[in-house]
């Protein structure tokens, strides 16, 4: 057997890079293709503000002139700044069943971030935590939601071996609400948050009109999850960055912004339609027929995925959480959505969980984050 590494430079290595996970999960029902081009860009520091700002590594590996593994490695000077400590991330690892492959790739890997000063890593882990994050460790016979992770069982089988131990674990959820209605208490409890606080539910018809509060839902978002545990805020290029990613392809009935009393945003919740079957059709591209699909699954859905929710830390402890998902909870009884997907909660964000709790509920996959000295 012949193996080979290399970094990744060229526009041809950054294919073959993306390209990987095409060849590995072609048999899978249940894995959902990326966008290729999209992901390309998420890779470059010319399109993706975030790469310039931390130090960053890419290597592909070829078995007998195939690639067969992939790996990069992420200094993230702000990350390590705000928890002062000097932990470096893997990302976005993939790779056959053999063990040569995976160790030559976690060792390439793990040694240029020693050459970097770091004395662990951690990972998956992307640039933000929009990027991937976490590897399934349950829920393999599933379908993931597009904001979310799939691997195949091996991967924690190979991670078990090289001494890598948990670190968090994301948790997801799939809810049942097929015609259910809030009840009646349920009702009178969103009334009173919304009079005690005066809280303004805002919905959204266009695109554009939701756009415009682009940079104040990122604002929440920085305020709401910085304490969580891989977050780090994203400045005013990042946040231009995930809005003009992601804001202009959402349903905009989907997207619930919170006012306070003072017109001032405190909250959002952001719904999707389920995109992951009409991903597997598009497998990779949007033309000639990726788009139709995608477009084809935002009328009418029977599943949305639940991608985000943030309340400014002044109002966690409101209800304006449960205000905020009871609205869409309706928007999405009256669209005749029958399941809702969530992505990953933190196993430790009890609040978020117990909300889960108040619905049909299955607690089905899991996505975890390993940790391991340099040494």
């Amino acid at each position: 057997m012949s193996l080979e590494i290399r970094v990744v430079t060229t526009k041809k290595e950054y294919k073959e890079f993306v390209g990987l996970p095409f060849m590995l999960y072609k048999d899978s029902p249940y894995w959902v293709p990326p966008i290729k081009s999209e992901e390309l860009k998420s890779l470059q520091a010319e399109h993706n503000p975030l790469v310039k700002q931390c130090g960053v590594r890419f290597w592909i590996v070829f078995k007998d002139g195939k690639c067969v593994g992939r790996i990069g490695a992420i200094v993230h000077h702000q990350y390590i700044e705000k928890i002062g400590e000097k932990i470096g991330r893997f990302t976005r690892a993939e790779f056959i069943d053999n063990k040569e492959v995976v160790d030559l790739l976690f060792g390439t890997a793990t040694q240029w971030l020693k050459e970097q000063g770091m004395v662990e890593v951690q990972g998956p882990l992307g640039f933000s935590n929009l990027d991937h994050q976490g590897m399934l460790v349950e829920g393999y016979d599933r379908l993931p939601s597009i904001g979310s992770e799939y691997h195949l069982p091996y991967y924690k089988e190979h991670m078990d071996r090289m001494n890598f131990s948990k670190e968090m674990d994301w948790i997801e959820f799939r809810l049942g609400i097929d015609g259910m209605i809030l009840p009646e208490k349920a009702l009178r409890i969103k009334e009173m948050v919304r009079k005690r606080n005066g809280f303004e539910i805002l919905h959204f018809d266009k695109t554009k009109d939701l756009m415009s509060y682009g940079q104040e839902i990122f604002k929440i978002l920085n305020e709401a999850f910085q304490d969580l545990f891989s977050v780090v805020p994203l400045d005013q290029e990042a946040s231009d960055y995930y809005v003009k990613k992601y804001l202009s392809f959402l349903n905009p009935r989907f997207v619930k912004i919170m006012l306070d009393k003072d017109k001032e945003v405190a909250g959002f919740t952001i719904g999707i339609p389920s995109l992951s079957e009409a991903m597997q059709k598009a497998n990779g591209s949007l033309f000639p027929f990726g788009f139709y699909h995608i477009m084809k699954a935002m009328k009418q859905p029977k599943v949305c995925d639940v991608l985000l929710t943030g309340v400014h830390p002044k109002y966690q402890a409101s209800g304006a959480i449960a205000l905020l998902f009871g609205e869409l909870h309706k928007e999405m009884v009256d669209k005749g959505v029958e399941f809702i997907e969530t992505t990953g909660m933190l196993e430790t964000n009890n609040k978020a969980i117990s909300n889960w709790k108040n619905y049909p509920h299955e607690q089905h996959k899991r996505k975890r984050c390993y940790r391991k000295e340099l040494v």
